[in-house]
């Protein structure tokens, strides 16, 4: 993004659905921007996990135009705006005092670089990968380019996101074959004439893309390629996006007890109330985690042999699916997600340095522990 002079709501929004575009979210959740216009002046943001009645207030008091939450405020649709119900006392405020509220939640924990990485980072982890990949998230781009525009095609593609396969970039194949085309009486062909069948020497150029990109990669394709009708096919594919999905597997350091694990959790993650069931690994290596509710990994962690899972949210009957070969371990919603302010900043600031980001002071969470 161009340095601006001022930026609007829309800047910071293409920003976070660049690093976690809003395709990534599951089908019951409510990311993107729930308040507020995209055309808004924003010179101050509050970052925060939550949007509470007592986050509004902080925000307005520091004179900010724009919230950034990872729980949207509003998952499903309100039918009465009467005040009755904190959710609708803070739409109503949040619109008379011209701030917008945006959220970044499953997109952003989907992404590999999002909630979970940051957890793994946070506890030392390494050899970082997603637990669960995410299906049908993978296309087969084919195309078809007379030998002197290669390059430019080439170029326009990988530009726009294509072509990228774990830790390498500008992936593609190219096979050398023969077209054929008429052009009709209205056409304008780059080769041939009309009303004459035309044979053409083209490289079929191949490259791999996400589901999220396809918009943008096929306008690369058509702008940079010569041709009047611009031949392609996509294929939806079976693999595994292996960057996209939910929750992390990774390894510690070196091997510790279970002990040593739980004191690592309640000092770096403040988790005060962690609730766990033990097993028969006497040191932990491999560890899984996933942010927020994460009950349904439980089998991805024990399949991957994992030592311990790491989550939140589970059930009393859940817990008993560890048994014995692995360790399930509660640290609590919000003690698991509470670094996400962080990495709203840390992402944001890269490209607004020199606006002010403002890290919420207020503990969101309505947990209490005796």
């Amino acid at each position: 993004m161009a340095k601006k002079s001022t930026y609007t709501v829309a800047d910071y929004c293409e920003v976070l659905q660049h690093y976690a575009p809003l395709s990534l979210q599951e089908n019951y959740d409510n990311s993107g921007l729930i308040i507020g216009t995209k055309t808004a002046i924003v010179t101050n943001v509050l970052l925060t996990l939550d949007c509470t009645e007592a986050v509004l207030q902080e925000a307005i008091d520091k004179n900010c135009q724009l919230i950034i939450a990872h729980h949207p405020i509003i998952f499903s649709g309100l039918k009465k705006i009467n005040q009755t119900h904190y959710v609708q006392r803070i739409v109503t405020t949040a619109i008379k005092n011209d701030v917008a509220i945006y959220a970044c939640h499953t997109n952003l924990d989907n992404a590999f670089l999002g909630v979970n990485y940051k957890i793994a980072q946070t506890l030392g982890l390494q050899n970082i990968s997603i637990l669960s990949p995410k299906p049908h998230q993978l296309i087969k781009l084919y195309t078809y380019v007379p030998q002197p525009y290669l390059a430019k095609v080439h170029d326009a593609l990988f530009s726009a996101g294509a072509g990228h396969i774990g830790n390498y970039k500008d992936c593609s194949f190219c096979t050398t074959g023969l077209g054929t085309y008429t052009p009709t009486q209205n056409a304008k062909p780059f080769k041939g004439k009309r009303n004459e069948r035309t044979t053409a020497e083209e490289i079929k150029l191949e490259v791999l893309l996400t589901a999220h990109q396809q918009s943008n990669v096929l306008a690369a394709l058509k702008k940079s390629h010569p041709y009047e009708e611009v031949a392609y096919e996509l294929v939806l594919l079976e693999n595994s996006q292996q960057e996209i999905g939910s929750g992390v597997i990774a390894e510690m350091p070196k091997s510790m007890s279970q002990k040593q694990l739980l004191l690592l959790l309640k000092l770096e993650m403040k988790a005060n109330g962690i609730r766990f069931t033990t097993s028969k690994n006497k040191k932990f290596k491999k560890i899984a985690l996933c942010g927020g509710s994460g009950s349904f990994l439980i089998k991805s962690a024990i399949a991957q042999g994992a030592d311990a899972f790491i989550t939140a949210d589970v059930k009393y009957h859940d817990f008993f699916e560890a048994d014995n070969r692995i360790a399930i371990i509660d640290i609590g919603h919000y003690e698991s997600e509470h670094h996400t302010p962080q990495l709203f900043y840390d992402i944001l600031s890269k490209k607004f340095p020199t606006f002010a980001l403002h890290l919420s002071k207020i503990n969101t969470n309505p947990i209490k522990y005796f």
